[in-house]
């Protein structure tokens, strides 16, 4: 037999004798096949609790800032120790989320604008502030935020669900209906206005239908926002994101692709979209959320199983916009959004060597800093060690050559004690142990696609391989029975397990035989059958690059049974 390529991702149709496959796990598309998708490795401390949306800012000196929310609290990611501090409003707590809504967040300039439906819209000026506070000029409380061209648009507002409401020209902080351009709009049609989609044009995302708005200077209506889609709306208010001129977003007819000027295109009809709908918990909307990767050509609807009583998403659908091509993933988490990763200080270096310690308090040793650590075991009399974000005595900040006093105490020479101990503090391990390479460091404030995972942490996907399922479309030779004796995968994967599926009729359930090891490029198996697929699993950890599908080892046995 030929080679029989694994083929395109499309459950919702038969595969017998076609081009694609109903079963695929763990992979993403490419040019020759499919090639593997790394797992999510944890880059910060956990949250308090769930993470309910987050963001990062960028500064004026390309610094990054990263905010999460929970249902009550706003926080900041501390560079340094990547730990969270509380910043919401005066260390308080907000009016809880509901249960079906995130945290949706804007830069403006300098001003980081964070919102939900049942409180005041909060701002947080970078480079300034400690704390979030009240956005000033008294804007609505709204569900969502978004930046087109020079203003603050503002949607899911709680006293009117179908208007959409802007600021003032360039300022974040006019909110006076009529001056300096500040206005709303009331969409008589259409449906509830969820969430708008920024840029130079807005998207506005309805129930029932798409708007577009149109700056226009001069003009008495200051935006003009005119129709794009009828009866299409946006199904889940987190189901949709932009990326470069395109619009991806899940419609109650299924999954689609847009662009500002108003074409449309089902991107999921007659490939994923029955199976989506069939597996996926329509009563857990705030798990539906739509991603894209700053770094490919891939869009994420992630989404909670039918079933599933978890406080996560566990399962994700990604889509290759370049290749047109579908691949279904396993993956847990909170949230998912792009995260720039924030640049690292040389203490922040010194925080995630090996060898690193926490300060648990410090004292007066004759004068000088005692420094108590849970084990002192690592360290020698005469060694230098990097301190940092001590809080109370900030004198011990810095690096010093230190003595080893006992089993968890080592005094700073040279120092002169001056304050009381009140929290933090990192003893730096060693940079040169450090696996991470350094050119990754330089570019980390690149973005790149990120996730809250259940534990509470934001994570990359930058751990190691995961395990990977892929299968060929069902084949027969025209009806005859046929003998099996393996197949060849053809993949550059060293570690491959495979079987073969069998079945008499079309009539009959599907069977799979007993993996087996690939041994010198061969998996073996034997089977008389009718019809047959070969699957394959590489195994979480493989290092591999690409795999394209299988040689079959068949032979006709036996007469045509048809």
């Amino acid at each position: 037999m030929p080679t029989l390529p694994f083929g395109e991702y499309r459950p919702d149709l038969s595969d017998l004798d076609g081009a694609h496959t109903r079963s695929l796990l763990n992979v993403l598309p490419q040019g020759d096949g499919y090639g593997p998708i790394k797992d999510i490795a944890a880059l910060t401390s956990a949250l308090p609790a769930a993470c309910r949306g987050y963001f990062y800012a960028r500064g004026t000196d390309n610094t990054i800032t990263v905010f999460a929310g929970t249902a009550t609290k706003l926080y900041m990611l501390n560079n340094t120790t990547l730990a969270w501090s509380d910043v919401s409003a005066s260390l308080g707590t907000y009016a809880t989320l509901n249960g079906d809504a995130q945290w949706q967040f804007a830069q403006f300039g300098s001003i980081v604008i964070a919102t939900q439906a049942n409180d005041d819209v909060q701002a947080f000026t970078l480079g300034s502030s400690t704390e979030f506070g009240d956005l000033a000029g008294s804007p609505p409380r709204a569900a969502y935020v978004a930046v087109v061209g020079s203003f603050v648009v503002l949607s899911g507002l709680a006293a009117n669900p179908f208007r959409v409401q802007w600021s003032a020209i360039g300022s974040a902080i006019g909110w006076t209906a009529g001056t300096n351009q500040s206005d709303f709009q009331d969409l008589a049609d259409g449906g509830i206005v969820r969430q708008v989609l920024g840029g130079e044009v807005g998207i506005v995302m309805q129930d029932l239908g798409l708007r577009r708005m149109i700056y226009s200077p001069g003009s008495e209506v200051i935006f003009v926002i005119e129709r794009i889609g009828k009866d299409i709306g946006l199904l889940h208010p987190y189901a949709a994101t932009a990326t470069g001129d395109k619009i991806f977003y899940l419609s109650p007819k299924g999954f689609m692709q847009s662009d500002p000027a108003g074409s449309m295109k089902p991107i999921g009809a007659e490939r994923v979209d029955k199976h989506f709908f069939a597996h996926y918990d329509e009563s857990a909307p705030q798990y539906v959320i739509c991603a894209a990767d700053p770094q490919a050509h891939v869009v994420l609807w992630v989404y909670r199983s039918s079933g599933s009583v978890a406080d996560a998403f566990d399962a994700a659908l990604a889509y290759n916009w370049l290749l047109d091509r579908w691949v279904p993933l396993t993956l847990t988490g909170e949230f998912i959004t792009g995260l720039a990763q924030p640049g690292l200080t040389i203490e922040g270096l010194d925080a995630l060597a090996p060898g690193a310690m926490d300060v648990l308090d410090t004292a007066d040793n004759g004068g000088e800093v005692q420094i108590e650590v849970a084990d002192t075991s690592s360290l020698t009399t005469g060694d230098y060690v990097t301190i940092s974000a001590v809080g109370g005595t900030t004198e011990a900040n810095g690096t010093w050559e230190i003595t080893v006093d006992d089993a968890t105490h080592f005094t700073l020479n040279g120092s002169v004690f001056a304050n009381p101990y009140t929290s933090g503090g990192i003893v730096g391990g060693s940079v040169d142990e450090m696996e991470t390479p350094w050119d990754s460091i330089s570019t980390a404030t690149l973005p790149k696609l990120s996730v809250a995972t259940s534990a509470h942490k934001l994570a990359f996907f930058s751990g190691a391989n995961k395990e990977a399922v892929l299968e060929t479309p069902e084949h027969s030779l025209d009806g005859q029975r046929m003998q099996i004796t393996g197949f060849k995968p053809i993949t550059d994967a060293a570690d491959v397990y495979g079987r073969i599926s069998k079945r008499e009729t079309l009539q009959n359930s599907i069977t799979y035989t007993n993996e087996a090891l690939m041994r010198l490029g061969f998996v073996g198996v034997i089977r008389s059958t009718v019809y047959s697929r070969a699957k394959i699993r590489i195994p979480a950890e493989t290092v591999w690059t690409y795999a394209s599908g299988v040689r079959p080892m068949a032979q006709p046995d036996g007469a045509d049974i048809q």
